[in-house]
């Protein structure tokens, strides 16, 4: 088997000795790997070429959840698989896709050739494999990012700080959700749309039991003031929440349109920030990338990689 392995030299546990160590994971199980250390802002670049390059049984990114959408991206609907080495700080979807934490363990995954086919999803064309987000959490990412870029903060730290920049600034914005025929405005501080079903608090996202079920989800709290939005968060908590009267909360759909008066919003997906123009037009892409997996996570009749 020959890999071209692409380390995001970026990521949260990136180090030469770690990128080295990895090749020579790669070497122990007889995989031929193509290493390449390459820059974030080169990343979405490397994966693009290395999706249309020959001699290729795979792509291997090795990164956080970030590198991993961004190969996402280029590999979707290719055909060609996707190993995932996770060197992020929280990996969330290699954690839900079964994919394991301990780099000697996801190596020997993927040098098994297992492989399985998961879902994608994207707004306004643009790829995401765990979650987007309108309001407060792009905000936070921001202010996120600018603490790590300009006080050398761990992510956790910066994030944490950023939560409560969010919660002082809080504000309202009005949409109107689209989905299945069906129209609703509304107002909220934070709209989310997962790619699959999340376990959800107000403040936090839980696991995903599949990343295969060709849906959308989307959540949005009805929250009328900083106070209001702290009061549902802890009700959240012990599961005392009203559906009518305290969120918005879609299931199973393939699709959501967002209307704003705005002509442009603020969005964040998988922890990127951009500014998009106005619709947003969600979409499921079911079985959209191909996936090295253990064998024991396979759950299609997929080929494994020659």
């Amino acid at each position: 088997m020959k890999v071209r392995l692409i380390v995001n030299r970026g990521g949260g546990s990136f180090s030469e000795e770690e990128a080295k160590r990895l090749e020579s994971l790669f070497a122990d199980q007889g995989v031929d790997a193509d290493l390449r250390l390459v820059e974030p802002a080169d990343l979405a670049d490397a994966f693009a070429e290395a999706a249309k390059a020959e001699g290729l049984d795979s792509v291997v990114a090795a990164g956080g959840d970030g590198t991993i959408s961004t190969a996402a991206g280029a590999l979707a609907d290719s055909g060609r698989p996707l190993g995932i080495v996770p060197l992020g700080t929280l990996n969330h979807f290699a954690r839900d896709a079964g994919i394991p934490a301990d780099a000697a363990a996801a190596v020997a995954a993927i040098a098994g050739g297992a492989t399985r086919l998961v879902d994608l999803a994207e707004v306004n064309g643009r790829i995401f494999i765990n979650n987007s987000a309108v309001g407060l959490y792009p905000f936070m990412v921001r202010a996120r990012e600018a603490q790590q870029r300009r006080l050398g903060r761990s992510k956790r730290l910066a994030m944490l700080v950023a939560s409560l920049r969010a919660l002082r600034h809080f504000s309202r914005r009005r949409l109107t959700i689209i989905a299945g025929g069906d129209r609703a405005p509304i107002k909220t501080p934070l709209l989310f749309v997962g790619n699959n079903l999340y376990e959800t608090t107000l403040l936090a996202l839980g696991r995903r039991e599949a990343v295969d079920r060709g849906e959308l989800c989307l959540y949005a709290p009805l929250a009328r003031s900083r106070f209001h939005f702290l009061t549902l968060a802890l009700r959240s908590l012990v599961g005392r929440l009203d559906q009518v009267r305290d969120f918005v909360n879609l299931e199973g759909v393939e699709a959501i349109e967002v209307r704003s008066s705005a002509p442009t919003l603020s969005v964040s997906a998988d922890g990127e920030t951009v500014t998009l123009e106005t619709p947003l037009h969600y979409r499921i892409r079911p079985r959209a990338l191909l996936l090295l997996v253990p064998a024991e996570e396979q759950k299609s009749s997929v080929p494994a990689p020659s």
